[in-house]
């Protein structure tokens, strides 16, 4: 483009000079050895232009004579140099689709076109040949070759470690990575290996420092840059409660500042709070993040929180968590759990059904099963219940790469990567419950629920009240005892039936004493 412009601004400065003569015409005269030459300004200007062209043209072609040989030998060698990059881009297909023969056969070609000192993708492909055939042994001298060069440095490091891994050298492949990482922050690869390994051993702030690292790096984004120094912070936190108490509360805030949901940091946050006996900023940092991401492990901290608490003081505190989360079901099945502790069964019975018909879920029906034992202790109910529990979806828990956690760790034991625990249902539980819909199913159950039995009750009243059976069986009227027959007439009756297994029939849902069972309910009979 610069060229061309220079030619056309020589144009039309020669054709302004030109044109410039033409409008002051003039003549020009020279004496020389006696001669006299006269011409125009113009023919003058004309023929000096002639002569500095020919001056050009001659030595034009007096140059390319004297450089002809070295021309000659840089087109040869510019050819070869093709052909040599032919043979090393065919190689190095062939090396990636795993055609070791034509790669070997390409790799000689190269090296006899190309040379290795100048070219380093030739140790390349010689080190992926050597792979794909097995030559081990020579992969990884050529990618110590690579490694001590300035320039392949970092990719001979990238071989080493794969090497490495490969054998099983873990702590080979560590320093590998480490040194890959130090130099260049800006290789995921190397900046990954390094941080898990880290994680791995509990080495937090040089993890901490190698995330900002890449962050600086462009390597990782913003969000997760900070959500990755959020879970590092709050293990760095966990690991800091027990012994520094108030570092561990800075590290888990700052954490929360990072990733506002984080449940783990909230949580560490407020043990360090309670071993501080600031029961105030503990409850603060958990019912803010309760109202971001509604956790059954931040209702629990909440409610033990203070120790000594009565069942009825742990109600109030469920109650104040359901006045932050409305209409969600970790706040009512907490409010319930609480009743049921504190022997409020209508609240707990009324808050476990809303439940149920919001999202019904294993744990929600075992919750009821325990309601019914506890408040009428009807076997029927209660078996009724703990059938819906084994219909419905299972809970969720951590969850990472298929491994299941009682507790959120940082690491994924499985595979070390950083920040994989999730709250979620196992993946082997993903196939849903045995009954589809969650919200019809918790409907029928309610609606199909069994009568409380009179038996039932009775004992569950015995067993509230002995003291008052006895004085009421006392105090009963002669005639409602009735007489013991003798020994020859309890002889001459015939045997009484073998009794069910689940008992009699009027401990059975909806059956009463003198009453014969319904069509429905002798097909329940049958089921038990």
């Amino acid at each position: 483009m610069l060229r061309i412009l220079f030619f056309i601004l020589t144009i039309l400065a020669l054709g302004f000079g030109f044109a410039w003569l033409a409008d002051r015409p003039g003549s020009l005269s020279i004496l020389w050895q006696g001669q006299l030459i006269e011409m125009s300004l113009m023919v003058a200007a004309s023929i000096l232009l002639a002569i500095i062209a020919g001056f050009m043209v001659i030595w034009w072609f007096v140059r390319m004579l004297w450089t002809s040989p070295h021309s000659v030998r840089r087109y040869f060698r510019a050819r070869t140099r093709d052909r040599g990059y032919q043979a090393l881009s065919t190689g190095l297909i062939a090396a990636g689709a795993g055609n070791a023969a034509l790669a070997h056969k390409m790799s000689a070609r190269a090296r006899g076109l190309l040379r290795a000192d100048q070219e380093p993708l030739i140790l390349v492909l010689d080190a992926q040949t050597a792979v794909i055939e097995g030559r081990h042994d020579e992969a990884r001298r050529l990618f110590q070759q690579m490694a001590d060069d300035p320039e392949t440095r970092e990719l001979g490091l990238r071989g080493l470690y794969v090497e490495a891994d490969r054998l099983g050298a873990y702590e080979a492949a560590r320093q590998y990575a480490e040194t890959a990482a130090e130099s260049a922050p800006y290789l995921p690869w190397a900046a990954k290996a390094t941080l898990e390994y880290r994680c791995r051993v509990g080495n937090w702030d040089d993890s901490i420092r190698l995330l900002d690292q890449q962050r600086v790096a462009h390597v990782l984004n913003r969000p997760d840059a900070e959500r990755l120094k959020a879970v590092l912070l709050t293990a760095k936190a966990e690991d800091r409660l027990e012994s520094e108490p108030a570092a561990a509360r800075d590290n888990a805030l700052q954490a929360l500042k990072l990733a506002k949901d984080l449940v783990p940091a909230a949580i560490v946050a407020a043990k360090a709070y309670l071993r501080e006996d600031n029961l105030r900023k503990a409850s603060s940092v958990l019912e803010q993040v309760w109202k971001l991401n509604p956790h059954p492990e931040i209702a629990h901290a909440y409610l033990r929180a203070r120790g000594g608490d009565s069942a009825v003081d742990r109600l109030k505190r469920a109650e104040r968590l359901e006045s932050l989360r409305t209409n969600n079901v970790e706040s009512l099945l907490i409010v319930a759990e609480a009743a049921l502790d504190a022997q409020d069964f209508a609240k707990a019975r009324a808050k476990a059904e809303a439940a149920a018909r919001m999202h019904s879920s294993e744990r929600v029906y075992l919750l009821l099963a325990d309601i019914e034992e506890a408040e009428t202790g009807d076997q029927g109910r209660i078996r009724h219940w703990m059938a819906q529990a084994l219909k419905a979806g299972r809970d969720p828990a951590w969850v990472a790469d298929g491994y299941v956690s009682d507790k959120w760790l940082p690491l994924s034991p499985v595979t070390g990567k950083l920040d994989a625990f999730e709250w979620k249902v196992p993946f082997d539980q993903l196939e849903g419950p045995v009954e589809e819909g969650a919200v019809s199913g918790a409907t029928i159950a309610l609606e199909t629920l069994p009568p409380i039995s009179t038996v039932d009750v009775e004992r569950a009243t015995a067993a509230a009240a002995p003291a008052t059976v006895v004085s009421a069986a006392e105090t009963a009227p002669p005639a409602a005892v009735k007489p013991v027959p003798a020994r020859d007439e309890r002889k001459t009756k015939p045997e009484p039936a073998p009794e069910p297994f689940f008992g009699r029939p009027p401990d059975d849902p909806g059956v009463r004493e003198g009453a014969q069972p319904s069509g429905d309910q002798k097909s329940r009979l049958k089921l038990f």
